[in-house]
């Protein structure tokens, strides 16, 4: 049920994004389509134990530098894309872009009323905040790319 092959031309769409999860935070994922197929991902990390996770970044961006080759050998012409669905990704920039400006908001108040403590807390969270989902959304900006140049960003 799980098995099949998939000629490198008949791969309509790739996508590569960065997708970190509980524990691992530097995980990347690459999802493949091909008619009649279902999805399949490919992940840069592997589950070792049931709360261990491995890193196999070597593996994974030599095995997709070869896949992509292989593709651009063999003639096929597959959609290419990095990063989030663009309507995923655009609303999560604006709902990240409000909660920063509210935080900074919250910590202009707890100034305005001498609350250092607070405004030091809340000051460390918006830093912790803006730095994790800055780093998430600004490797999985929607785009475009060509088989034979798969993007370095997004391959560990």
């Amino acid at each position: 049920r799980h098995t099949g092959q998939i000629a490198y031309r008949d791969i309509s769409r790739i996508r590569l994004s960065f997708r970190p999860v509980t524990l691992q935070n530097r995980r990347y994922l690459a999802e493949i389509w091909a008619p009649g197929t279902p999805k399949l991902l490919i992940a840069s990390a592997s589950w070792k134990s049931i709360v261990e996770q491995e890193r196999n970044d070597t593996a994974y961006s030599a095995f997709l530098t070869a896949l992509h080759a292989r593709i651009a050998a063999s003639g096929g012409r597959p959609q290419c894309e990095s990063g989030l669905n663009p309507f995923l990704y655009w609303p999560g920039v604006a709902i990240y872009a409000a909660v920063l400006l509210g935080l900074a908001a919250l910590i202009a108040r707890a100034l305005q009323v001498s609350s250092y403590a607070g405004a030091l807390f809340v000051g460390g969270f918006m830093a912790l905040f803006g730095w994790q989902l800055g780093n998430f959304f600004k490797l999985n900006k929607p785009g475009r790319y060509s088989p034979d140049a798969p993007p370095k960003d997004l391959l560990p």
